[in-house]
């Protein structure tokens, strides 16, 4: 593999927080507990005002990337070094939320703040103004999304270019689950690109951590394309294999370049997964039939094997199809890990994975970083593919 699946960087976050969130700066912190032991109410505050100015102060915004009705990105720079470049995301002030912050927001700040890797985007700053709005400076990533890269006819890429960004995108999902930590909406306009060609995974406004295997969470999570049967199906306790299905749908997508199982509804998208990989049952999912919305399907579709895979991905090659296959099991406890798909052979298989400066590129990425970080974690923008007349035959021999 072009890296090693287990690297990653040390934290170097400098975090201040806003009053709306409470969260003391990290200066503050390092102070003398008699010190703050003897500092009133009110100086405590002034305290957390004044480092948080400190920290809005390193930055200058320059121009706007992209607005939306959740956010607004700048690019930026730090005032004492005009060359360097950041992005600047400044979520809005929302009165239907305590204290003006939704619950995206919160988590976005508290997963990066705890996570620090290569391929996951970088959290640099935390800062609010004087409105209240919460801004998130971010590393700047110029060269767009997979997303654009797929849509772009004119873009023209093979086998060794999806094996570089799909190796890129299962290190910073295993990074995740190593640390307990689930995304819960990967796709690929949510996989941003720096200007050195690596891939991070963006985008926290729907992660949770999962270090309790019985505790209850939401399954209305994960874009509707790139979400698995179990959640579909309304499982409230599951675990890192509903990411481990959104990375094989954003696999299927690279070698297909459109989404392999898109539905319009929710009930359309089961109709789509069950005809494509077969009909869920006790014999090859055992306890399917109790999950909350399971709904018995009209035909019984036997299970695809890898001959269905390498007709349908034949630029995979048998050993791609193998680890594709492995990541689309409907039953969640017999699907890959990340840890398991990185250790697949498919990796270390010729074509070699291109090297990340040679990925190819697409001018006006700034613009995409723009628009993806404007968006709210779970928006499907469904104009997309809406026009794309390419029709899949799952029945095709």
């Amino acid at each position: 593999m072009a890296a090693s699946p287990f690297a990653s960087r040390s934290p170097s976050l400098t975090i201040s927080s806003p009053n709306t969130l409470r969260l003391r700066a990290s200066t503050a912190q390092n102070a003398s507990q008699t010190s703050v032991a003897r500092r009133p109410q009110n100086a405590d505050q002034e305290l957390t005002e004044q480092l948080n100015d400190e920290v809005r102060q390193k930055y200058v915004k320059d121009k706007r990337l992209g607005e939306g009705t959740y956010a607004v990105v700048y690019l930026g720079h730090l005032k004492n070094d005009p060359s360097s470049s950041v992005a600047i995301k400044k979520i809005k002030v929302n009165a239907e939320y305590k204290d003006g912050l939704a619950m995206d927001a919160i988590r976005e700040v508290k997963y990066l703040q705890e996570l620090s890797h290569p391929n996951i985007i970088a959290l640099h700053d935390v800062f609010s103004s004087k409105d209240q709005n919460l801004s998130l400076v971010l590393e700047y990533l110029p060269r767009g999304d997979l997303e654009m890269l797929i849509k772009d006819v004119n873009i023209h890429y093979g086998v060794a270019d999806v094996k570089a960004w799909m190796g890129m995108l299962a290190r910073g999902v295993w990074f995740c689950h190593e640390n307990f930590v689930l995304h819960r909406d990967i796709k690929p306009n949510n996989l941003l690109i720096g200007s050195d060609g690596e891939v991070k995974l963006a985008d926290f406004g729907l992660a949770r951590s999962f270090a309790d295997p019985n505790y209850n969470m939401t399954h209305q999570v994960i874009t509707r394309w790139y979400r698995p049967l179990e959640l579909l199906y309304g499982a409230r306790q599951y675990s890192g294999a509903v990411d481990v299905w959104s990375m094989g749908m954003v696999f299927a997508e690279l070698l297909i370049r459109i989404p392999f199982v898109a539905g319009n509804t929710d009930l359309d998208q089961i109709s789509k997964i069950c005809e494509a990989f077969g009909t869920p049952t006790e014999e090859n999912w055992p306890g399917v039939t109790q999950l909350p919305n399971y709904i018995p399907s009209d035909r019984n579709v036997p299970l695809q094997g890898r001959e269905f895979f390498l007709r349908q991905f034949p630029i995979a090659g048998p050993v791609g199809a193998e680890l594709l296959m492995s990541m689309c099991a409907l039953d969640p406890r017999k699907r890959t890990t990340a840890l398991q798909a990185l250790r697949h052979s498919w990796w270390t298989t010729e074509p070699k994975p291109t090297k990340k400066e040679d990925l190819p590129r697409k001018a006006g990425g700034d613009k995409k970083m723009g628009d993806d970080l404007t968006r709210r974690g779970g928006e499907l923008d469904d104009s997309t593919f809406k026009n794309a007349a390419r029709q899949l035959d799952f029945g095709a021999k």
